[in-house]
């Protein structure tokens, strides 16, 4: 059982690489706005309860899937609502059921991630669309997390969807 942890900055393309793996793979898309938009129905983004119960809620899928032997692909946006130690929390989920993580970060440069921030299909998942919060945050340093591991890294300014997908799997072996 494998957690491919697909991570980056907003508009890499996570869930349009995400989405292109899960298609090539059979692989389940758990994407990180699944249950980040459950939450905001209920509780503002960054809130105690918000960032309790979504972190809980992605293990709790984790351990399951793990459980269960069943692969899945991960989209994660770092930033720093997110406790510490998540990854790490994962693997400890994951370990006594034989399962693995592996990471897979996604990069562009600050140019491509401006120039897809409005893009339509960021529009109706909740995702961030504003081009002057995105420059906020990013200067803030609101968008990073702790260094997280990556095992493959691949540029999707130059590197289309279809393309990193079959990098991927072929990294992963699936």
């Amino acid at each position: 059982m494998q957690i491919i942890f697909v991570h980056g900055p907003a508009a890499v393309g996570k869930l349009t690489v995400g989405r292109a793996l899960a298609a090539r793979t059979g692989l389940a898309l758990f994407h990180n706005h699944l249950v980040v938009d459950a939450l905001l129905s209920v509780f503002p983004f960054g809130s105690p309860a918000f960032v309790t119960l979504r972190e809980r809620m992605w293990l709790d899928v984790f351990e399951a899937a793990a459980r269960e032997g069943t692969s899945l692909i991960f989209t994660f946006a770092p930033e720093d609502t997110v406790s510490e130690g998540f990854p790490e929390a994962i693997a400890h989920r994951l370990a006594p059921h034989g399962g693995r993580i592996r990471f897979v970060r996604l990069t562009a440069s600050p140019e491509i991630q401006e120039a897809r921030i409005d893009a339509p299909s960021r529009r109706g998942t909740g995702k961030l669309t504003d081009l002057e919060l995105l420059r906020r945050l990013r200067a803030d340093g609101r968008q990073t997390y702790r260094d997280l591991p990556a095992e493959l890294v691949i540029d999707t300014g130059e590197t289309d969807p279809q393309t990193a997908a079959s990098r991927i799997s072929d990294h992963v072996g699936i």
